[in-house]
């Protein structure tokens, strides 16, 4: 209820400010409604072997002198959701992504209500992005599949940069898609509970401290800090029984920590060098170590490739994770992917009128002998269609249960088309 009631209080708040003013002019509306449709010639036996998907986005934006309002409203339909109970997705819903104001003064702001951030400098994960946890009822690897989180803020800006105190005042609940869909990771004898459980409640704040500024150095550097305490956007599974095939629930669990965490990207000549880090202190949890998370990657770019008006970028990437204690989860426990990882890519941009772009390249996992393979084109029609297509094949591991194994072996084609007014 509270997606549905947030957007009719959006709707509301932005939409009947004209009953006390004419505020036309300062009321901007924007929406998108697209399709994606997915075939997986290889999927596991128990999993759907297309899912066809249909969503929609409201933007709702209003400005008076140093005051803005947004709202950002998205629903999507599973067509599978709509057959009989065995055959379902979970995957039809709407949500609130955002709901909030903000206010400017001469060299600060203060914003209040619901909001994504995007942290990172990386490509394939931006392992620095914690602030806003990822909707588990699809694609885990779309980076822009966020939910928003209740927060406020106040941010300073500096000569060459910003410094920003947040505080988180909810943690949100992360919602499983069902069995069918293929990106469902848990066995069918686990039962998954949505409520998230917490060490000490889900309205305990989570305090943090940002710093980003860039340089104006002969090479550019631009570089962002974060210092923060409350809970970690890693979260664990609770389990109530042995894992032997027999039934048992799941429940999501929050943990409390001391966090710092810096990306950062340094302008190289032609190279773009990026630098993405944490180290997390576990605070008194008996399940989960201390951790630290390495990103580092370099994107050398080879402008007017083969005398065309395109950019080629070659891209290299490697992740590193690892805990502390070994008496406690490591990165199988928590499902991490990207723990010894190499990523080698190349991205194309067409540098055309539709903003056309190809991003192709290959995830090694060096430590399980895992790959994923992906590629992706995108372009625009006329300024309103928006075009998508992609290839994605993931051979998991043999050796241990990890995530990309608990999927599954597939292979899937993709295209999305929306359309936006």
């Amino acid at each position: 209820m509270k997606p549905l009631i947030g957007a009719v209080f959006a709707s509301i708040f932005l939409l009947g400010t004209n009953v006390y003013a004419d505020f036309s002019d300062d009321m901007e509306t924007s929406a998108k409604v697209g399709i994606q449709f997915q075939d997986y010639s290889i999927h596991p036996q128990n999993k759907h072997g297309s899912n066809l998907t249909a969503y929609q986005e409201l933007e709702l934006k209003y400005y008076h002198d140093n005051f803005k309002a947004y709202s950002k409203i998205y629903a999507q339909e599973d067509a599978a959701d709509a057959q009989e109970a065995s055959e379902h997705n979970g995957r039809t819903f709407l949500r609130l992504d955002e709901l909030y104001g903000q206010y400017d003064f001469d060299n600060s702001n203060i914003k209040l209500g619901k909001s994504i951030e995007f942290w990172g400098a990386l490509e394939v994960r931006n392992i620095t992005d914690g602030f806003n946890p990822i909707d588990l009822r699809n694609d885990p690897s779309e980076k822009t599949n966020k939910l928003g989180v209740w927060n406020g803020a106040y941010t300073y800006y500096t000569d060459t940069g910003e410094l920003s105190l947040i505080v988180k005042f909810y943690e949100q609940d992360q919602h499983l898609a069902q069995l069918p869909y293929v990106y469902y990771f848990l066995p069918s004898f686990i039962h998954y509970n949505s409520k998230l459980s917490s060490e000490k409640g889900r309205s305990y704040p989570s305090t943090y401290l940002k710093y980003s500024a860039s340089t104006e150095w002969e090479m550019p550097l631009d570089y962002a800090v974060i210092l923060e305490h409350g809970y970690d956007s890693q979260r664990y599974f609770n389990i109530d029984g042995p894992l032997n095939g027999s039934p048992v629930n799941a429940q999501n669990r929050a943990y409390l920590v001391n966090k710092v965490s810096t990306y950062n990207t340094l302008v190289v000549g032609s190279a773009l060098v990026k630098l993405e880090a944490l180290y997390t202190d576990v605070i008194d949890n008996k399940d989960i170590s201390d951790y630290y998370h390495v990103g580092a990657g370099i994107e050398y770019t080879i402008a007017n490739f083969l005398e065309n008006n395109g950019d080629l970028g070659l891209i290299s990437e490697y992740y590193y994770y690892r805990t502390l204690e070994g008496d406690k989860y490591d990165d199988l426990g928590l499902f991490e992917t990207m723990q010894n990882d190499l990523f080698l890519g190349l991205r194309y941009s067409f540098n055309d009128d539709s903003d056309s772009s190809f991003l192709g390249g290959v995830i090694l996992d060096t430590q399980y002998i895992e790959q994923s393979y992906s590629m992706k084109y995108e372009t625009r029609v006329n300024d309103v269609v928006n075009v998508k297509v992609d290839w994605q094949y993931i051979e998991p591991s043999v050796r241990a249960l990890t995530a990309y194994r608990l999927i599954g072996r597939h292979q899937r084609i993709g295209i999305d088309l929306s359309y936006s007014f």
